[in-house]
């Protein structure tokens, strides 16, 4: 059978846990800003992340809904779109890949590292969005908690 017109590859997973495959790496890519994976996850993880990074850098209220349904999580959805996309400054080819020189060890599998190009920049943004949040979290008052009621004693022993 010719292979002419079948695009991606099936990693040996079926469609829906393949999606999820990628999804998952994605997420794992705008919460740390580079992740180590297979050279073949990586080239076709890059398409589909970059075209998220350029609905995120338009900003609106669709384009921003759209992200957080491709990352299917809303705080790093936002996070892509608050933080991340403005300091990226390309109108494309956000992502390189890295070949590293060793092989995954069980398998004997190339691995490459997907990154973002402007990288120090994106980690400077991560890094001040964490401690952003950090604060907001310490200035939050505390949770009133109810006060406890008091046991109900039991009548038995009363007579």
């Amino acid at each position: 059978m010719h292979r002419h017109g079948y695009k991606g590859r099936k990693f040996g997973r079926e469609r829906d846990q393949r999606n999820a495959l990628m999804v998952g790496l994605t997420r794992s890519l705008f919460v740390y800003g580079s992740i180590t994976t297979t050279v073949e996850k990586a080239k076709d993880l890059r398409p589909i992340a970059e075209k998220i990074i350029s609905k995120a850098r338009k900003g609106d209220l669709a384009n921003r809904r759209a992200v957080i349904a491709a990352v299917r999580d809303i705080q790093v959805g936002n996070n892509l779109v608050d933080v991340i996309a403005p300091v990226i400054t390309r109108d494309s080819g956000y992502l390189r890949i890295v070949k590293l020189d060793e092989a995954r060890v069980g398998d004997n599998a190339d691995m490459a590292r997907i990154e973002f190009v402007d990288l120090d920049a994106v980690k400077k943004a991560l890094e001040k969005s964490e401690a952003a949040e950090e604060v907001a979290e310490e200035k939050k008052p505390a949770a009133k908690t109810p006060a406890k009621k008091p046991a109900k004693a039991d009548e038995k022993e009363d007579k």
